[in-house]
């Protein structure tokens, strides 16, 4: 069930901000962006994110309506996080955040480990 934000807001960018702020939020969209996730691979991606922080988060972003928990096909009861319908929708401001990160790297003095290759459907089953 998404939660609702039924208030006004003075910009459009306040309301983004509102649902994607906090901190990893973005950055949790942006690992799901490539594909649904266990909950081991998520952690894997974010190190420096407490497992209470990633619990949280991910309650919060599916109160949000922006993933959901599902099962991955032929897996039995695995439980992997996607992205909704409305948590596609920001796929391209999540690709126009990383791909803005990747350029003022290294103006900032910024090290970004190798990005993470695209995971194909066959890659998901066999890394899973």
């Amino acid at each position: 069930m998404a939660s609702s934000l039924n208030r006004t807001f003075n910009c459009p960018v306040e309301l983004a901000l509102e649902v994607l702020g906090g901190k990893w939020k973005v950055v949790m969209l942006a690992r799901l962006k490539e594909g649904p996730l266990r909950y081991a691979e998520l952690r894997r991606l974010t190190p420096r994110m407490s497992e209470k922080m990633l619990t949280q988060r991910l309650r919060e972003l599916e109160e949000q309506g922006l993933i959901q928990r599902g099962t991955r096909p032929g897996t039995g009861k695995q439980v992997v996080y996607a992205l909704t319908k409305r948590g596609e929708s920001a796929r391209p401001t999540l690709q126009a955040l990383y791909d803005w990160g990747l350029r003022i790297a290294d103006e900032v003095g910024a090290h970004i480990e190798a990005p993470r290759p695209a995971r194909t459907a066959a890659t998901r089953r066999n890394t899973a």
